[in-house]
């Protein structure tokens, strides 16, 4: 059994001090916050490709990396990295060949059924309460749209200062190479002299 194995190793890790090395404050030292995906390939290659060690920021990781609703569980991670937690930087990181990209709700809703767990009563049900399923279980057609998208909303959030950058990149996930969509540093910028124009 998985648990099993994973609490022997847990007794091993603790008992021989392993975890030594990974002391550290809760404080990013960094200063940056990281939305990504939860695709298994970016759980060691993301932070080697950004440089970034136990510590140095805060990542926050969901089904495609995206944020769903203004003021949902990723922005509330997000407000408290900046207000609490001392993040000057905020990183909205997808990639290439993305699950949520190719994501089909029908089928998603079809496996509930088939596993029991639901019917198409009750689906139906959860619809007409207004819950748009299809909606809430669809990704994205395009990263780069998709990064831009949840930049923008990062950027030109109210509770968000505007002088923090909001930066949008995609890692290829084979090679973690990353290509910057929205370079915050210039959109800052751009915003400083919009304002000095006025």
């Amino acid at each position: 059994m998985l648990l099993q194995e994973i609490l022997e190793h847990n007794d091993q890790f603790v008992a021989k001090k392993e975890y030594v090395p990974y002391e550290t404050t809760k404080m990013p030292q960094k200063r940056m916050v990281v939305v990504s995906c939860m695709d298994a390939r970016l759980i060691e290659l993301l932070p080697k490709a950004l440089d970034i060690h136990n510590g140095d920021a805060k990542i926050i990781k969901n089904a495609g990396g995206t944020i769903s609703h203004a003021f949902g569980s990723i922005m509330r991670s997000i407000v408290t990295s900046v207000y609490e937690l001392n993040a000057e930087e905020i990183y909205i990181i997808g990639h290439h060949g993305c699950g949520m990209s190719q994501s089909n709700p029908q089928g998603t809703l079809q496996k509930m059924v088939d596993r029991g767990v639901t019917s198409p009563m009750v689906l139906s049900a959860i619809e007409y309460a207004g819950v748009d399923l299809h909606k809430w279980l669809f990704g994205f057609d395009d990263v780069v749209d998709s990064i831009t998208a949840n930049t923008e909303l990062v950027r030109n959030h109210p509770l968000i200062p505007k002088d923090i950058p909001v930066h949008g990149l995609v890692i290829d996930p084979q090679t973690g190479k990353l290509d910057v969509i929205v370079d915050g540093y210039k959109d800052l910028a751009r915003s400083v002299e919009l304002e000095q124009s006025l």
